[in-house]
């Protein structure tokens, strides 16, 4: 009984693991290759897949996504004999997964070697100067490369970045002095032009300044010029008149004009700081005289007015009736 049943329970095995060896599952994100006896057949989409159990094999499982691999550090020597240590990384895909399986015999480390060995080369052919300021044009050159040295093998390198540039320290410590000059030259500079500024606008305000006051100069000494003038022209008309009066054989008229003169006299006399005492000279009377006759004078040009004079017996204002 038990040996009529264990030959359908082997069976049955068999069937199932023909069955479980033909259904492959192909997770998302990757590749699988079929071989049929050692030879490269098809490739496995992601999902369920049927194969021909114990002729078809699973040959190479590739992944699809991107990838990134570190390219460790490595000295380079640029053009113009600098060491330098240099690292990065790399991004890449698989975009065949055939040729990624049978093209190359280990991928990844194809990618590094062949990225190192190109860092070299693009990095050793520029100065120091070159490296330190086009990282940009450094990454877009090794990128070029590397990933039309890469298309036979089924891959696309995405990106190259270049992580660090290390100099030596000598060399850090060089660069960070004519860092330090550089700025000082340009500090001494930036004085240099605002002390010279300022002298332009120092000196512009002076001749300004002095402009404006040879204008005060020139207008006061017009102003003095005129006012001279007009007394000279006041002068010379009062002594037109007293010339007139005395030609006309008027007495008083000379005795006005040098009562004036006198009583100017005394006047800058009396103002002087250092005129303590003041000696009336002997014709003291004359003068006194002389400005009776002032007085006298004036009260004739009151009576020559129209309408304005008084009889000569009426008391006024420059005498009393006798």
């Amino acid at each position: 009984m038990f040996e009529a049943l264990l030959l359908p329970i082997v069976i049955l095995f068999l069937v199932v693991t023909t069955l479980m060896s033909a259904v492959k599952q192909v997770p998302q994100g990757h590749k699988w290759t079929l071989e049929r006896f050692g030879r490269y057949r098809a490739t496995l989409e992601p999902g369920l897949n049927i194969i021909v159990p114990f002729i078809d094999r699973i040959g190479r499982k590739v992944n699809m996504m991107e990838q990134v691999l570190d390219i460790d550090r490595q000295e380079i020597i640029t053009k113009d004999n600098a060491m330098v240590a240099v690292d990065g990384v790399v991004f890449f895909t698989v975009m065949d997964a055939a040729k990624a399986s049978y093209e190359v015999a280990s991928l990844q480390s194809a990618v590094v070697n062949l990225t190192m060995t190109n860092i070299r080369t693009v990095m050793g052919s520029m100065d120091l100067d070159e490296l330190l300021s086009q990282r940009d044009q450094i990454n877009a050159r090794l990128l070029a490369v590397v990933d039309h040295a890469t298309d036979p093998w089924g891959v696309k390198v995405t990106r190259i970045e270049i992580k660090d540039i290390e100099p030596p320290k000598d060399l850090v410590n060089a660069m960070a002095r004519q860092m330090k000059a550089e700025r000082e030259k340009r500090a001494q500079i930036l004085d240099a032009s605002g002390d010279r500024e300022a002298e332009i606008l120092r000196a512009e305000g002076m001749k300004q300044a002095a402009i404006l006051e040879a204008e005060g100069r020139k207008e006061a000494a017009f102003r003095d010029a005129e006012a001279r003038e007009r007394s000279a022209q006041a002068e010379a008309e009062a002594t037109r008149m007293v010339s007139e009066a005395i030609s006309s054989g008027s007495v008083q008229a000379v005795n006005y004009f040098v009562a004036t003169r006198y009583t100017q006299a005394l006047e800058k006399m009396a103002s002087s700081s250092n005129a303590k005492v003041v000696y009336m000279p002997l014709e003291a009377s004359s003068v006194i005289g002389a400005v009776g006759g002032i007085a006298s004078l004036a009260k004739e040009a009151m009576k020559d007015m129209p309408g304005g004079g008084a009889s000569s017996g009426d008391s006024g204002p420059w005498g009393s009736k006798s």
